[in-house]
């Protein structure tokens, strides 16, 4: 955007027209920006909205198991079991890049061990629920990468938009009046220039032919 009308001059012509081409150039590939970053969330939302559906189904399996483990076992001892042997949980983030923008790539899993507990002290059912905690750990990984992508992609879009509404309603038009101004002033400085150089000519024509009648 343009604080003051630059003067009138084939420079500032040239660095004008300069200016409006790199602007109009950034907007069209802001735009195509903003489109491939607006089709990219959607997608990321369906995904998103099948991985919670994944977990929703996963966390009622996993509390269904606990729930018998618990009726079989009783609340004590499952408790007792489950407080045995704290395991860390496996989590790799990978950063990949959309359009630019830095997402991660969220990997969570339990990693592979022995049982901290006795077979003759525990049912089955334990196991099954362990298993069946695992697996929604892993989803819930999945799903925070979604949600997360999401986030991070809404934000630059809504940073593209500022800078597309920037380009096309502030500099594209202010560098457009700003051209405008300039060539309809320097054509109107050619047009008296042309008719002053021909008031001279008539002028010197008038001269001329004085002297050759004299």
């Amino acid at each position: 955007m343009l604080r003051q009308r630059p003067s009138a001059t084939r420079s500032n012509l040239l660095a004008v027209r300069s200016r409006l081409a790199l602007a109009e150039q950034g907007y069209e590939l802001l735009d195509r920006k903003r489109d491939v970053l607006v089709a990219e969330i959607l997608r990321t939302i369906g995904d998103a909205e099948a991985v919670q559906r994944e977990v929703d189904e996963q966390f009622a399996a996993a509390y269904r198991l606990l729930q018998q483990a618990r009726a079989m076992m009783g609340t004590e001892r499952v408790r007792r079991t489950a407080l045995l042997r704290t395991q860390e949980v496996d989590v790799q983030i990978t950063p990949r890049s959309v359009m630019g923008v830095t997402v991660p790539a969220v990997h969570a899993r339990l990693p592979e061990a022995q049982l901290a507990y006795g077979f003759g002290d525990t049912s089955v059912l334990m196991d099954q629920a362990r298993v069946e905690w695992g697996r929604a750990l892993g989803l819930m990984g999945r799903l925070a990468e979604a949600v997360t992508t999401i986030w991070r992609l809404a934000t630059e879009l809504r940073r593209t938009q500022r800078r597309v509404n920037a380009l096309e309603h502030v500099f594209i038009p202010s560098y457009r009046e700003a051209l405008r101004q300039i060539e309809a002033t320097l054509e109107e400085k050619e047009r008296e220039e042309r008719f002053r150089m021909k008031r001279a000519k008539d002028a010197l024509d008038r001269r001329r032919a004085a002297e050759s009648r004299e």
